[in-house]
């Protein structure tokens, strides 16, 4: 894809501008484009293949472990089996192409430690054996040598901050939803001394267009910084096609569409619909679960995505939102806390700098943050 950037770049004729008479031929340039493509292009590969497998991870156990009877009795072991399938399958790629990078992930191994946890470490194990090929063991009677799986597993208690490099991942965002078989995601972003520099989001049962609710599922967005939003459908093809995405061009709030959780617990459902009253919006709102909200509002399915406090003690976590945010961004919309502050990856496993979260098509952002705070100070 990169050559054939630059070689179309190369292809056409430099425009000449002329500034007070003088001639000035700018630096466009293949090099530039090339320069810009190039940066973190193997970390973009490397983390789409990540997802992409920790997806069939999902999906393969969603497939064999959930029943009627899970759902009836409200049986969360299989999506306990797939998260940690997930993070083990993402961290053993990450450290095979990225070996010193650390994670921040979600996930810790001890509940697959012991005889206690040995049932459960060996569905792990299979199941990430099936996914990637490899043959990583589960057996701790090799002492002192931890099992494989359990070492993937804990790559990712890094502490996070504000320099170097790291990688944040939510092997299962939105838990309830991978149960019912709605929306969840697999979410993996790269961290560079405190900014997100890359995010990839998979949502294996989100409509590939929206306009076409029943048609293909499957959906992979990814964006690097400066190189715009793109998205894919999501296999394990690596000449799958990319798309740029946008956020929607809609000028009047009253034209917008909010975006926001299933579950109440996340956010203040009741702050929201005085909010749209505010923007006076009067379409229904599209409800799912995870970072595919990010997803919808960056390629214009909805405008909005709230997520508003719902007490003074919760902090967002930044697997959660790194991801998305950048997504966003470079589709085209603004992301921030309820005070308009951008949030603030650099601090460590959470989001303690800020409250909330709001995400907005850049065009209508401002007269969304001033109903938010408005509302919010209202019902204090």
């Amino acid at each position: 894809m990169l050559s054939m950037l630059v070689q179309a770049v190369r292809s056409q004729p430099t425009p000449t501008i002329t500034l007070c008479s003088l001639q000035y031929r700018p630096l466009t340039s293949a090099r530039n484009i090339s320069t810009r493509l190039e940066y973190l292009a193997k970390e973009r590969a490397v983390a789409i293949e990540a997802v992409e497998r920790a997806s069939q991870v999902c999906q393969a156990v969603f497939k064999r472990l959930i029943t009627a009877e899970t759902l009836t009795k409200k049986d969360k072991s299989p999506v306990t089996v797939a998260d940690f399938g997930a993070q083990a399958v993402v961290n053993h790629i990450l450290e095979r192409h990225f070996p010193d990078d650390p994670v921040v992930g979600e996930e810790d191994s001890k509940d697959l430690q012991g005889e206690d946890g040995r049932v459960l470490r060996e569905k792990v194990t299979e199941l990430v054996n099936a996914t990637t090929g490899d043959a990583m063991s589960s057996d701790e009677a090799s002492y002192p040598m931890r099992p494989d799986i359990l070492r993937a597993i804990d790559r990712g208690q890094y502490a996070g901050g504000p320099q170097g490099r790291h990688w944040t991942l939510d092997p299962i965002d939105g838990t309830k939803g991978f149960l019912r078989g709605e929306q969840f995601a697999v979410c993996l972003a790269l961290i560079i001394d405190g900014q997100v520099e890359l995010g990839v989001v998979g949502c294996p049962n989100l409509p590939y267009d929206m306009s076409k609710p029943d048609g293909e599922r499957g959906v992979l967005m990814v964006a690097v910084k400066g190189q715009g939003a793109f998205q894919r459908k999501l296999s394990t093809d690596s000449l799958e096609k990319e798309t740029p995405v946008y956020v929607s061009r809609v000028q009047s709030t009253a034209d917008a569409v909010f975006c926001e959780s299933v579950e109440a617990q996340h956010s203040d459902h009741s702050s929201n619909f005085i909010i749209a009253q505010l923007l006076g919006i009067t379409k229904p709102s599209v409800r799912m679960d995870s970072q595919c909200k990010y997803a919808s509002v960056a390629r214009g399915d909805a405008e909005i995505y709230l997520r508003l406090p719902v007490s003074e003690t919760y902090v967002e976590k930044i697997w959660d939102h790194a991801s998305g945010n950048i997504i966003i961004h470079e589709a085209g919309g603004r992301v921030s806390d309820i005070n308009g502050k951008p949030l603030d990856f650099s601090i460590g496993r959470t989001l303690s700098a800020n409250r909330g979260v709001v995400a907005a098509s850049a065009k209508i952002f401002d007269e969304v943050i001033s109903a938010v705070q408005t509302t919010l100070k209202n019902v204090k």
